[in-house]
């Protein structure tokens, strides 16, 4: 069984949950990303993407330079274990549509993050049914028109 630190990204960037919408993308363009993990010193609190900026900032008329990333970040993001198999967390990713994932040590503290391209490269096996699940279209989140 392969586990998943043996596939993940190591020395992740984060990002402040105190910095500003328009410094958590000027990071991701430097970095060629479009995901940051939010950390308090190590500990995760959260994941803001591109896609957050762009809809949940700019579909709400907030100005980049004045928002925080924590008021625009996902809370709560999904995670997984270093120890945990290739296998478990494909199967997670899968299930909640996810490309990517934080992975935490046991004393949960960021030590990386897996994507989807990470089981491609070092997998392919597991990529498969995940990238099926993944791009399965969802439902819009919005109410329905009367």
């Amino acid at each position: 069984m392969q586990r998943i630190a043996d596939v993940m990204t190591r020395g992740v960037e984060v990002i402040s949950p105190d910095a500003t919408l328009q410094q958590a993308a000027q990071m991701m363009d430097d970095l060629n990303v479009g995901a940051l993990p939010v950390c308090d010193n190590r500990r995760l609190v959260g994941m803001i993407t591109d896609r957050d900026i762009t809809v949940r900032a700019t579909a709400s008329d907030l100005r980049p330079s004045d928002v925080r990333v924590g008021d625009i970040m996902t809370e709560h993001p999904r995670w997984c274990l270093e120890n945990q198999s290739v296998e478990e967390v494909a199967q997670q990713m899968s299930d909640v549509q996810v490309r990517r994932i934080p992975v935490l040590s046991d004393a949960q503290e960021l030590i990386g993050i897996v994507s989807l391209g990470d089981l491609a490269v070092r997998e392919p096996a597991a990529v498969q049914d995940v990238l099926r699940e993944i791009s399965t279209p969802a439902e819009p989140d919005r109410p329905p028109v009367a």
